[in-house]
């Protein structure tokens, strides 16, 4: 878990563009466990202006491509949940089945839920409608920008930590966008520099659903009624 996260804040370390702690060393004690070091942070009072947060992360959008397509150099967690990067050319196949598959999966193995299981196949069978007129670069994501790993430095300028990085659609990376607090100026700053595709409202929601399932399976039933309102509403849209 500590090598993933080394190598995300090495990635996104290097695009000089948002400031991330930097990472010096990943290791395991001689007695069990394991530890991380990185750069220390003078946190601020406040996280930081929205609009700079936008601008900053799209430039590390921007700046950061890939060209082994989508995935990362190593598997990771989002939570403790195992986030499978496995290199993949097309993005809908990366997403359908790296992404949101495995969730899916996890549910049905772990709460014996065959009807969110079964409607998603549903869905992912559909899901390429989506993305239809949409230019999808390999971008570095951080992966889990929620407010708890968004915050700024002393000087106000905004530090994102405690990723879970790969190389994808940029608009995933508000996936997270119900319990990030990113507000209007957040995203005029961001699309002037990213700018915004075709379609980015109707795809909005397939991206939540990642994360709404990922908290199903990690924290239990309270997310199962979003994650499956996101799949009935998609079903019934692409399905018509």
């Amino acid at each position: 878990m500590f090598e993933g996260e080394a190598l995300g804040l090495s990635a996104m370390y290097e695009t000089k563009s948002i400031r991330v702690p930097k990472p010096f060393k990943v290791g395991a004690f001689p007695t069990g466990g394991s530890y991380i070091i990185m750069e220390y942070i003078e946190v601020g009072s406040s996280r930081g202006d929205q609009s700079i947060l936008g601008r900053k992360l799209a430039e590390m959008h921007k700046a950061a491509k890939s060209e082994n397509g989508f995935g990362f150099h190593v598997d990771n967690t989002i939570g403790s949940t195992p986030q499978i990067n496995t290199w993949t050319s097309d993005w809908i196949e990366f997403y359908s089945e790296h992404r949101l598959n495995f969730q899916l999966k996890l549910a049905q193995q772990q709460y014996g839920d065959s009807a969110i299981y079964e409607k998603g196949q549903r869905l992912l069978k559909n899901i390429a409608a989506l993305f239809e007129d949409v230019t999808i670069e390999p971008c570095l994501l951080h992966g889990d920008l929620w407010s708890g790993n968004i915050s700024s430095d002393k000087n106000g300028e905004p530090v994102i930590l405690d990723p879970a990085c790969y190389y994808g659609h940029n608009e995933a990376e508000f996936g997270m966008s119900w319990c990030a607090g990113f507000g209007g100026s957040f995203y005029s700053a961001y699309f002037e520099v990213m700018p915004k595709q075709p379609g980015f409202e109707k795809r909005r929601d397939i991206y939540l659903l990642y994360h709404y399932l990922n908290h199903y399976n990690l924290f239990g039933s309270g997310y199962r009624s979003s994650a499956m309102s996101i799949i009935d509403d998609y079903i019934r849209i692409l399905e018509a």
